[in-house]
């Protein structure tokens, strides 16, 4: 998909936000929309069906929490990107957040520049989702061969645990995703046995000792995400 090709609606009550985040993701060549409250943003969401909406959280009129709760209900955006700008850094906010069905968080006040790229990595989810899951992919100096249940990380053939193998294979499919823990639980886990959350925490901590902490970040509260 081009970039020109790709909508995104940029909701705020600042008009300085809009303005600055609005020009330089136009400047990069996507199609920008605009709106100033969540009232505004859900009908201009339903209207234009954007790629990715970023939403800020405190908004007078309709907040974005509620805003985005009401998008996912929406018939064609369940599957759009929606990722939260707000000067809010909290937990409890973020929590919120991801639970009203965000895919990302990100904190004012951020650098345009350093916006637009997490814009892109985000985006790369699209390209990611439309693809089919390839026995075989590579996700920066990671190959995951799903066929052999094994990795190669920079050269260096790893044999993983058959659960700790399908985490890492989730967390990498949609990288910098974060992936609530009870939806790790339902796709590694399934029925097969009843586990506790500390067996998520416990395979994690020996993929950061195998593969490399810094590959693995902990969303408080809520889960887990894989980062190049």
């Amino acid at each position: 998909m081009k970039k020109k090709d790709i909508k995104i609606l940029l909701v705020d009550d600042e008009p300085d936000i809009l303005e600055i985040v609005g020009y330089n993701l136009s400047a990069e060549g996507y199609e920008v929309f605009t709106a100033k409250n969540g009232i505004e943003g859900v009908a201009k969401a339903k209207k234009k069906k954007p790629h990715l909406i970023i939403l800020d959280v405190m908004m007078p009129e309709m907040d974005g929490i509620e805003a985005c709760e009401i998008i996912r209900r929406t018939e064609g955006l369940e599957d759009t990107l929606i990722t939260f700008l707000t000067a809010r850094g909290e937990d409890y906010s973020q929590m919120a957040g991801f639970d009203a069905g965000a895919d990302d968080y990100i904190t004012k006040p951020i650098k345009p520049k350093v916006l637009v790229s997490k814009v892109k990595a985000l985006l790369r989810r699209l390209k990611n989702e439309e693809q089919e899951v390839e026995d075989i992919f590579k996700v920066g100096e990671i190959t995951i061969n799903r066929e052999e249940y094994k990795i190669v990380n920079n050269g260096e053939e790893i044999i993983l645990p058959r659960k700790e193998f399908e985490l890492l294979a989730l967390l990498t499919s949609k990288p910098n995703k974060v992936f609530k823990r009870e939806v790790i639980l339902d796709k590694v886990w399934g029925n097969e046995v009843v586990v506790g959350g500390r067996t998520i925490d416990v395979h994690i901590r020996k993929l950061r000792e195998k593969i490399g902490d810094d590959h693995f970040k902990t969303v408080k509260g809520v889960g887990y995400k894989f980062v190049l």
